[in-house]
């Protein structure tokens, strides 16, 4: 009896259909990438040179323990307080004379800061600190300072700080960019983010 040949599979075209799978997936697939946490590092100094010396009441300490216990200024808060509490330190303008502040809406109270320009928050954290705790605590004192540079930019430019931010980011944006510049560093220069980082307790 004759043997039958078996019917061969034709699979020449089987390598174009894999490559043109491989194009699409690669054109339709979106890729995230993960932003880091904006923050601008100080200069170099030269080591000869003094560092200013800083009023404690100008320094507002912010701490977070292992256990992600918030202690702000020796007294135990909630996190939902601290972009208040911050605000306050911020806009207290306490200062006369030349370290006074025309634009702070603070309590003017002698024992807290002088000016915004002067104001520092010093944040430590624990090692063992939840990350998650880490960050939230990070939004609320930037927070504060976005909600201190929304009220000025509105008062003077009819805007938000943050949404004159987001049109100077904006590639399609065709205003004048040069003023915008200017604007959004005058309002920065209002209150610039001084917020100091220690090294982490072990």
């Amino acid at each position: 009896m004759a043997k039958r040949s078996a019917p061969e599979v034709n699979a020449g075209s089987m390598a174009d259909i894999a490559f043109l799978l491989l194009i699409f997936f690669l054109v339709t697939t979106t890729i995230e990438t993960d932003r880091g946490i904006s923050r601008k590092l100080p200069p170099i100094q030269d080591e000869n040179v003094e560092p200013p010396v800083i009023k404690q009441k100008n320094i507002f300490t912010v701490i977070v323990n292992r256990n992600n216990d918030l202690l702000v200024e020796d007294q135990v808060m909630q996190l939902g307080e601290l972009r208040k509490a911050a605000m306050d330190f911020l806009d207290n303008g306490a200062g006369q004379g030349d370290e006074g502040c025309s634009y702070c809406k603070g309590a003017k109270d002698p024992a807290s800061s002088d000016n915004p320009t002067k104001a520092i928050i010093s944040l430590v954290n624990d090692r063992q600190t939840e990350y998650r705790t880490y960050i939230s605590v990070q939004n609320e004192l930037v927070a504060a300072y976005n909600q201190l540079r929304n009220r000025e930019a509105q008062r003077m430019f009819g805007m938000d700080y943050t949404e004159m931010e987001a049109k100077y980011n904006d590639p399609n944006f065709r205003g004048n960019k040069d003023k915008l510049e200017k604007q959004i560093d005058e309002v920065k220069d209002m209150y610039p983010q001084k917020l100091s980082e220690a090294e982490p307790k072990s």
